[in-house]
C-alpha cells in the first residue's frame, strides 16, 4: 500500500501520459493501479484503485478546455481548497449504511478502533478496455466486504464506464456513463440515508461564494465540522430540472442537476443526469455548497420527513442496476438544453 501511495502522488504531479492518435484512449496500468483516458491526446480522467480511499475512484475529471473540475486533496494539495472529508475524492459510487456498515466515510483516515463500523469496496480485476474514435469504455468488477472479522463479502459490483466527446448545445463537452449493477451475496439493506451514492467533490472554483460552513453528522452520528473558508474565487451555483436554484437544491428531487462556475473568466458546468429505469427515480440531491455534488436515490425520509423510509433491499442472489450519465461542459448549458441531454440519455440506456 505504501509504495502504491507513493506512485499515486508521483502520478498526481506528473501530467499524464499523452495519447498518440485521435479518439478516446482507455489504457490500463496494472503496475500502477490505474487505466488512464485521454481524449485527442489530452488527459481526461483515471481510474484509480489501491489508494488511500477504499473505493475505486476516477480522478481527477478535466474539462474539454483543460480545466480541472475536482477537488486536489486527498491526492493533491492545491492553494486554498479545502482539505475537509478525506474521503471526498474525485468522483465515487457507494453508500453510507448498507447493512449497517458505512462505506462513504471510510478512508484511511479512519482509526482503527473505529474500523469495526466500515465497509470496503475493493478492486477485484479489470474486466475489459476498450478505445474509440468518440467514445471508450472500461468494464470493472469490486466487492463490497464489512468489517466483520475478515470481513464478509455482502455485493459483487460490475461497472461499465464509458468516456465519450461529445457536444451539448454546440458546446464542447466530455460524459463519463456509469452503468453499476450489483449483486447481493447476502441479503442486503441500503437503509434510508443521506450519504450516497454517486459524489464528485469538486473544485474550488465551483464551491458556492455563499457556504458558511457548519457541522454535518454521518451515518455512524459523528459531527465533521466544515469551515466556512475562504469563498475567494468560489463562483459555484446548482440548478435542477425542477427550477431548484444554488442552496435551495440540497435534498430536493429532479431528473437532472449542474453545478455551474467560472474559472479565470471561462465558464463551466459539472451535470449529474439520472436515469428513468433507476431506483428512487428522480433521485434526491445531496449538493452543498461546500463542494459535494451527490445524486442519492436511496435516502428519502432523511431528506422529507414526511416521507417514508425507503430502505432499498436486494434479495440474495437478485441484483440492482444504477445508471448515470456525468457531463462536463467548457460552458453555461441552458435548462433546455440540459432537458434534451437528459432524454437523449433515458433513450440510450433501456
Amino acid at each position: 500500500m505504501t509504495t502504491c501511495k507513493v506512485l499515486l502522488a508521483l502520478a498526481m504531479v506528473v501530467p499524464m501520459m499523452q495519447a498518440q492518435k485521435k479518439g478516446v484512449a482507455v489504457v490500463e496500468d496494472a503496475a500502477h493501479h490505474r487505466v488512464d483516458v485521454t481524449i485527442d491526446g489530452a488527459a481526461f480522467t483515471s481510474y484509480l484503485w489501491d489508494t488511500n480511499q477504499r473505493k475505486p475512484v476516477l480522478f481527477p475529471l478535466i474539462a474539454p478546455d483543460g480545466t480541472t473540475v475536482t477537488r486536489g486533496y486527498p491526492f493533491a494539495m492545491r492553494k486554498g481548497e479545502r482539505v475537509d472529508h478525506p474521503h471526498h475524492a474525485g468522483l465515487w459510487f457507494n453508500y453510507g449504511n448498507a447493512n449497517g456498515f458505512d462505506f462513504w466515510n471510510n478512508s484511511d483516515a479512519i482509526k482503527p478502533e473505529d474500523r469495526p463500523k466500515y465497509g470496503t469496496i475493493t478492486q477485484d480485476r479489470v474486466v475489459s478496455t476498450k478505445s474509440g474514435k468518440d467514445a471508450g469504455e472500461l468494464v470493472v468488477e469490486s466487492t463490497w466486504t464489512t468489517a466483520n472479522g475478515a470481513g464478509d463479502k455482502i455485493l459483487t459490483q460490475t461497472t461499465k464506464y464509458v468516456f465519450s466527446k461529445t457536444m451539448v448545445g454546440g458546446v464542447a463537452a466530455r460524459s463519463v456513463d456509469l452503468i453499476v449493477t450489483l449483486k447481493a451475496l447476502q441479503p442486503v439493506v441500503f437503509h434510508d440515508d443521506k450519504e450516497g451514492m454517486l459524489g464528485i467533490r469538486v473544485a474550488h472554483f465551483l464551491e458556492s461564494p455563499t457556504e458558511k460552513g457548519g457541522i454535518f453528522m454521518d451515518a455512524n452520528g459523528n459531527p465533521t465540522k466544515v469551515d466556512a473558508g475562504d469563498t475567494a474565487g468560489a463562483t459555484g451555483v446548482y440548478r435542477t430540472s425542477e427550477g431548484k436554484v444554488g442552496d435551495a437544491v440540497w435534498s430536493t428531487r429532479g431528473t437532472w442537476c449542474l453545478l455551474s462556475g467560472t474559472d479565470a473568466g471561462h465558464a463551466e458546468t459539472i451535470a449529474i443526469l439520472d436515469h428513468v429505469g433507476n431506483p428512487g427515480y428522480p433521485t434526491y440531491w445531496h449538493a452543498r455548497g461546500y463542494g459535494l455534488f451527490a445524486a442519492n436515490p436511496l435516502g428519502a425520509h432523511v431528506f422529507d420527513p414526511k416521507a417514508a423510509a425507503m430502505n432499498f433491499s436486494i434479495a440474495k442472489g437478485e441484483t440492482a442496476t444504477f445508471k448515470y450519465r456525468v457531463l462536463l461542459v467548457s460552458g453555461a448549458p441552458s435548462d433546455g438544453e440540459m432537458g434534451k441531454a437528459a432524454k437523449v440519455f433515458d433513450g440510450e440506456y433501456r
